[in-house]
């Protein structure tokens, strides 16, 4: 049985016919006989019987009318408690993020956050391959991931709010020969020697990508997927590497130049399940990370226009 049969067998007992039953529920009178077939499938007793032309409850039907009512009751409460918990906009939203998404856009999330009555974040870190991201909706709210241009789009399963698109670029040491140019090609930087992340993760395609496009190997000296970590040996002169302009935090002994000749940016997106932005909570985080978002690449645009070439000293 079901509420939709309860509700039927509820109302015949008030209304008196099946008719008035159709009528009070907008539905056919076929579908209200239906509706109480279906019931009496799951009962061992008659719930109705002929009283004349009309239908009428059995005394096991009156019965199972009145516990609907309970029902009816109960099932009223609990919608009125999701509702209650979904217009509630201070409540928990969790998030994952990435590392380097997790140091540009957390502190500003958490500082957006900080009035009386905001959303509560539970922050989490997980780096993961591409394909790993969208399965982490199960257990966060909202994830963030990144994806280089041309790899594949998020699956159906999960909405995918755009919050930056992120170029990368080529990160030096401040003294490297190399960083006296505005810009840099694949054949520019073909015979340095890297530091790239593990395989799998998404940046490993535009390290690919320039070494398809100088036809030659790269000399890969580290695997780090740590950006912060990267700018450290980068700094100490234990080669170059490929870092997000906006979200990697500044080193100062270390450079930008842009490159030129491949497609060297990356999306990154606040993924969630569908279900979980009729969430206040929710969408007020989602509108929070896309003003950080915004802001940290307008601070970062203000600053490349007030000294020159990213990352110029």
């Amino acid at each position: 049985m079901d509420e939709r049969q309860l509700r039927v067998l509820r109302e015949l007992g008030e209304l008196g016919s099946v008719t008035a039953v159709a009528e009070a529920l907008m539905v056919t009178p076929s579908a209200v006989s239906q509706q109480l077939r279906l019931l009496q499938r799951s009962v061992r007793v008659p719930l109705t019987e002929r009283e004349g032309r009309r239908l009428v409850l059995t005394p096991a039907g009156r019965a199972l009318a009145a516990a609907a009512i309970d029902v009816e009751t109960a099932l009223a409460r609990a919608r009125h408690a999701v509702e209650e918990f979904l217009d509630q906009p201070d409540s928990v939203v969790s998030i994952a993020a990435f590392h380097s998404a997790a140091a540009g856009l957390w502190p500003r999330l958490v500082r957006g956050l900080a009035a009386s009555g905001a959303p509560r974040v539970a922050l989490a870190d997980e780096d993961v391959s591409q394909e790993d991201f969208p399965p982490l909706t199960h257990d966060y709210d909202i994830v963030l991931a990144h994806r280089l241009d041309h790899s594949p789009a998020w699956p159906k399963t999960v909405t995918a709010t755009p919050l930056l698109h992120e170029p990368l670029d080529i990160a030096l040491p401040a003294g490297h020969p190399l960083a006296e140019k505005d810009s840099l090609t694949p054949h520019d930087v073909a015979d340095q020697t890297w530091i790239t992340v593990h395989d799998g993760f998404p940046l490993m395609a535009t390290i690919e990508a320039i070494a398809a496009a100088a036809d030659r190997r790269l000399r890969i000296a580290h695997r780090i997927n740590e950006f912060a970590v990267v700018s450290e040996v980068v700094a100490a002169g234990g080669g170059i590497a490929l870092l997000p302009r906006w979200t990697a935090r500044p080193h100062p002994a270390v450079v930008l130049r842009p490159l030129s000749g491949v497609h060297a940016r990356r999306h990154i997106d606040a993924l969630h399940r569908p279900e979980h932005s009729a969430r206040k909570a929710v969408r007020t985080v989602l509108a929070e990370l896309l003003r950080a978002a915004a802001a940290l690449s307008s601070d970062d645009n203000r600053r490349e226009t007030a000294q020159g070439p990213v990352g110029r000293p």
